[in-house]
Order: C-alpha cells, then structure tokens, then sequence
C-alpha cells in the first residue's frame, strides 16, 4: 500500500514538472523543473527495484547535464523578444512537422502487437535477487546480447560530438595556430645556433651617453625682439 502511494506521488509530480518544462517562460525555470523531473524519475526506478539505474539518472542527468544546462542558460545573453519574432514566420512549418509526428505517433499505436515471445519471457525462471545484483545483471545483458548496439551508440555520441566542435568553430584571423606538419619537418640547423663566446667578451659594459638637458626659450641670443 505504501509502495502504490509513493508511485503515485512520484508519478504524478514527474508529470507536473514534465509539463513546466516545456511550458514555463523562463528557460531557467524549465532546468529546475527538468531537474525535479530527474530526481521523481529517479524514486519510480527505486520503486521498481533498479536502484543502479536511479542512481545513475541522479548523478549523471542532474549532477552533470542539468547543471550544465543551467549555467549555460543563466551564462548565454539570449534576447527572447528577438526570437519570438520570427514565430509568425516559421509557423507553417512547425505545424507542418508537428503533423507528421502526430500520424507517426498515431500509426505506431494503431500498429502496436505483443510479441508472442512476451508470454515465454515473463515466465522464465529469473536469476536470484541475493547472488545477481542489479548492476551485474545489467552489464550481463548491456555487454553480451546488446553488445552491438551499445557500442552503436557511443559511435553515434561520437559523431554528435564532432559535429557540435565543428559546428561552433569559429575562423578569427591574426591567431597564431599549431602545424604539426611544420614542427616535425623542421631541421637542427633551423632551430639550434652554435656560438663561440670570448672569455671576457660577455663581461663588456658600454657606458650609455647622458640625455641631453633641454633647451628653454630664454635662453636664446638676444633676448628676443623689441
């Protein structure tokens, strides 16, 4: 009874802050619910027994990606008048996308089929709670029957990431850059100077010449005209 309690609490929050994310003005607003969103996400997978994965979404989403996004909307100086301006503009086209994944959406639902397999699977005999834990049981399945698609996906993050570094790169002339190719061709004799030093010779002093005193007016012939 407890447990259905929690759930329902949880469920109903995570909803709620779901919600605001997307339909709050303030866009610092939005990370704070998408962090309370986080951390109710989190109580339902500790409801349902998987506390790796709930500690894994506390410490990965809200300790790093959330509070990523929050400094980076509280560093940006966004003029959120100057982008609702082309809100009218780019309407059509918007509609026109939310269109088509509202069929895609509506197909996939009219479409959806338990898999005959499902009934055989729940059935199965599972592993021992107290000899397999969570996580361990997780790495079985992560690192053996979806090996691929795990390793599918780093790739796909890697791709992003190059993307993103590209994408922000910015050409600023007058910047001195690194060339690689230049610093290995590059020769003893262009970089290394032999010089004899004469004993003594290190040790010279010039003398420097006094300034000379600067001259006034007054000081002309004549002592100017009359």
């Amino acid at each position: 009874m407890l447990a259905q309690i929690a759930f329902w609490i949880f469920a109903a929050i995570l909803l709620a802050s779901a919600a605001m994310v997307v339909t709050a003005r303030n866009p610092v607003h939005s990370v704070l619910f998408l962090i309370l969103a986080f951390f109710n996400a989190a109580g339902l997978f500790l409801l349902m027994g998987a506390e790796f994965l709930a500690m894994i979404l506390v410490i990965v989403y809200v300790g790093a990606v959330a509070v990523l996004f929050l400094f980076v909307v509280m560093m940006l100086d966004v003029d959120f008048a100057q982008l609702r301006e082309g809100f009218q503009k780019y309407a059509p086209i918007g509609a026109l996308v939310g269109a088509m994944l509202l069929i895609e959406l509506v197909v996939v639902l009219t479409a959806w089929s338990i898999a005959p397999e499902a009934t055989r699977l729940a059935a199965a005999p599972k592993p021992d709670v107290a000899s397999v834990n969570n996580a361990e049981a997780l790495g079985r399945v992560l690192y053996t029957q979806y090996i691929f698609l795990f390793q599918a996906s780093g790739m796909v993050l890697l791709v992003a990431m190059i993307g993103a570094i590209v994408l922000t790169l910015r050409e600023r002339p007058g910047l001195r850059r690194q060339n690689i190719a230049d610093q290995l061709a590059r020769r003893r004799e262009d970089t290394l100077v032999m010089a004899k030093v004469v004993p003594g010779a290190a040790m010279t002093r010039i003398e420097k010449a006094p300034p000379p005193e600067p001259v006034h007016a007054d000081s002309h012939s004549g002592g100017g005209h009359h």
